[in-house]
């Protein structure tokens, strides 16, 4: 494991304030390009779910038994400019399986030019770079375990059988997992995506929902329809407040005892 590290150490691998730069950029530019939820959340799932974790290993750095390393000038040295290249690749093949008319490869190198710094990328590159990026995952490009799906599905299933529902904001519920993106303490909760859209969809409710009308049992209600243990759900919950609210408000709400 030490000899992996340390190969992977030589080679720049995206240690934490990187992967945290990184991760900034890829909102960045999905804000700028005004991608819609769906789109970039498969985005942030197929960059920093797949493509980042799997780099040592398709870099060469696990031995024989990890299979055929990819080889390119785009990874070899693994330069800023060059993930942050591959960042824009995930947002093009994921325009292309969820729009009817994906972005254009020359509005990305359009936005590349403006957005990625000491790099001018052609057009060729982002092909090549596409290349490079499905070899690295292994050309595992599913997005129907996500978070986000499963998030928007219970809202829908939450606004049809309570008045409530019309509080919680999709916008608040999208800011929560963008602030679990680009926190590495929290990314592992990804790996978990349905009871992370259940705990992020209680996690909404508490910030949005004002206390007066918490009449709905929202914990009971998430546990049948996810079958998650209530238990489960308010570690999550707490663990996303945490690092969502600030430690002042997390301790007013601890007085306060609330209960959901």
């Amino acid at each position: 494991m030490e000899m992996v590290e340390d190969a992977a150490a030589a080679s720049g691998w995206p240690g934490s304030s990187r992967r945290s730069h990184l991760l900034q950029f890829l909102l960045h530019a999905s804000n700028r390009l005004d991608l819609r939820p769906i789109v970039k959340y498969s985005v942030l799932s197929f960059f920093d779910g797949r493509f980042l974790p799997a780099l040592p290993r398709k870099m060469g750095f696990c031995g024989a038994r990890s299979g055929r390393a990819v080889r390119s000038w785009l990874i070899e040295p693994l330069r800023d400019s060059n993930l942050e290249l591959f960042a824009l690749v995930a947002v093009w093949i994921a325009s292309k399986i969820h729009e009817m008319r994906p972005l254009s490869v020359k509005s990305l190198k359009a936005l590349s030019d403006r957005i990625i710094a000491d790099q001018h990328f052609t057009c060729r590159d982002f092909a090549d770079a596409e290349l490079v990026f499905m070899e690295v995952v292994d050309y595992n490009v599913g997005c129907s375990n996500i978070a986000f799906i499963y998030l928007e599905e219970l809202l829908i299933q939450f606004r049809e059988i309570s008045k409530l529902g019309d509080l919680l904001s999709m916008d608040v519920c999208m800011e929560v997992l963008d602030v679990l993106y680009e926190t590495e303490d929290t990314s592992w909760l990804f790996d978990f995506p349905c009871p992370l859209a259940a705990s992020t969809l209680v996690t909404a409710y508490v910030m949005s929902v004002p206390k007066q009308t918490w009449e709905f049992p929202i914990l009971p209600w998430v546990r049948f329809t996810t079958s998650y243990a209530e238990e489960e759900i308010m570690k999550i919950v707490m663990t996303i407040l945490m690092h969502v609210l600030k430690p002042d408000e997390i301790k007013e709400k601890n007085k306060r005892e609330f209960s959901i």
